[in-house]
């Protein structure tokens, strides 16, 4: 038996080996033909006339020129799948595909393109406040108040069936409302919560799908990164933004928080509460909100700052960074090292963030102006289908692109083509149920975005929470079942989703009270 396994093992083996010398001679040649080009084109640029008819071996600018728009959709949009599928990363992806092909469709001077569609983001001010609320997540996360946070609502819902679960979502809907952040939320929900619950003999899938889906909220609820960056790009308040946010976030709290209810009370063996040992009375419940004060305070002073047109995003951002420091010495947690450690953080996360803008920025403004906009919109509306149903067209390719895109590459790549094709077309409310009005169709579009982009996160097989939580979880537990128990949660999603559709007012309804 033994010498049967070992040939097979050892043709694998061989097998292995013959791809990956292969695939290293690949990675060799195509490195050395490139700085090949590279060099080639360095001469044409500093010894020849780009107007002549003169070059050095052979000139590959402008060698596309006059290329239709059909298979430079095809060319570009194929290039940057190639390159992503090789694992390269999407921020440096998207410029450099950006610039080569302005090169090689024009010429050495239509790369002016590139600073005349980097400057203007570069100076706009609602980016500060990226880096700031990114360092208040950070700040607020080393200071120990997600821990303190779980316990206090662990300790009000541990006696109900279920009640760590939903314990996790709503310390989740919590955290999305101070840190905006997602990785930070599943991951560490993941290493305070998972354990908890297995250790009392909760369903895997319960366990699993309340983490991902509650650290998901981050990107609807404010202050959500992401809705500041679609704000930028479609030119929206990012305060309408935010406050139409708010009631599809707590929506999908609820259902989640009601779905692990209703199926453990059903089945409590799925959920079973904690130990009467455990459970405390209802004076030390009330004892354990004064670690919730300060936090609570921050966020009430940000969002309220914000909402109410007294700040800017960027100043409400300021207010909570210093505030998160207050806080975090409050619990005396901050230190030097802390205070450095925040502030990494925030630099790499904030570089990530805008040279994916500016890469893709350059990416999509260069298939823009060769025409990319009207060949897109045509083909969508050549379709023949309703508004309702380009609308969902345009949901169903936001998940597809969710399977294997980062949050921020899917905003810069698809939503200022997207933009404009919404903007063409109407609303007029599907079964008889009220209209979209014309100046709040931007805005609800942002929202079902924002709630598209949760979806992402939870789609196999790339879905960035399922990746997230793979990482903390113990190894007796599968990708499948990660998979599996991201499904229930997707597909609750999707009815909020299309409730938000339905009901447009569940978006707009509290924006137009604000703001009128």
């Amino acid at each position: 038996m033994s010498v049967n396994t070992a040939k097979p093992d050892t043709a694998d083996s061989a097998v292995k080996a013959l791809f990956g010398q292969l695939g290293t001679w690949l990675m060799i040649i195509a490195t050395v033909a490139l700085g090949f080009i590279i060099v080639v084109e360095t001469i044409n640029i500093l010894f020849y006339d780009p107007y002549s008819d003169e070059y050095f071996l052979f000139r590959l600018a402008g060698s596309l020129y006059g290329i239709g728009i059909g298979p430079l959709t095809y060319l570009m949009f194929g290039s940057l799948l190639v390159a992503l599928m090789m694992g390269l990363p999407l921020a440096f992806v998207t410029g450099g595909l950006g610039v080569a092909f302005i090169y090689l469709v024009g010429d050495a001077l239509m790369l002016n393109i590139v600073p005349s569609r980097i400057f203007p983001m570069m100076t706009n001010s609602d980016l500060a406040a990226i880096p700031l609320f990114i360092f208040m997540a950070s700040m607020l996360e080393r200071a120990g108040l997600i821990e303190e946070m779980f316990n206090v609502v662990y300790k009000w819902m541990g006696g109900l069936s279920g009640g760590l679960a939903s314990a996790t979502i709503l310390a989740s809907t919590i955290l999305a409302a101070m840190v905006g952040v997602i990785g930070a939320a599943v991951v560490t929900m993941g290493i305070i919560a998972l354990p908890a619950m297995l250790r009392r003999g909760y369903d895997h899938q319960i366990a699993l799908g309340s983490i991902m889906a509650g650290g998901t909220l981050g990107i609807l609820i404010p202050p959500s990164i992401l809705a500041i960056l679609y704000a930028v790009v479609a030119q929206q308040s990012v305060g309408e933004l935010y406050l139409g946010s708010v009631v599809p976030g707590l929506m999908l709290s609820g259902m989640y928080i009601a779905y692990v209810l209703i199926r453990t009370a059903i089945n409590p063996k799925l959920g079973p509460p904690i130990s009467k040992e455990e459970r405390i009375s209802f004076k030390d419940k009330l004892l354990l909100l004064k670690d919730l004060i300060a936090p609570f305070i921050l966020v009430a002073l940000v969002l309220g700052l914000l909402f109410g047109g007294i700040a800017t995003p960027v100043e409400a951002a300021g207010i909570g960074s210093f505030g998160a420091m207050v806080v975090a010495a409050m619990h005396k947690s901050f230190s030097i090292k802390t205070l450095k450690e925040a502030s990494i953080t925030t630099a790499k996360a904030s570089a990530m963030v805008l040279w994916i803008m500016f890469g893709a920025s350059v990416f999509v403004g260069f298939y823009i102006l060769q025409g990319g906009q009207e060949f897109i919109t045509n083909a969508i509306l050549g379709t023949g289908l309703s508004s309702y149903g380009i609308l969902f067209l345009l949901m169903a390719l936001l998940v597809i692109l969710g399977m294997f895109l980062d949050w921020v590459g899917i905003l810069l790549l698809a939503v200022p083509i997207f933009i404009p094709i919404v903007k063409s077309l109407t609303f007029d409310g599907l079964f008889g149920l009220p209209a979209v009005p014309g100046e709040d169709v931007v805005l609800w579009f942002g929202v079902l975005y924002l709630v598209n982009m949760q979806m992402s996160f939870l789609s196999p097989p790339f879905g960035y929470a399922l990746f997230y939580i793979r990482g903390v979880c113990p190894p007796e537990i599968s990708m499948a079942t990660i998979f599996r128990s991201s499904l229930v949660f997707l597909g609750l999603q999707c009815l909020g989703l299309v409730l938000c559709i339905l009901f447009p007012a569940i978006i707009t309804w509290l924006p137009d009270k604000v703001y009128g």
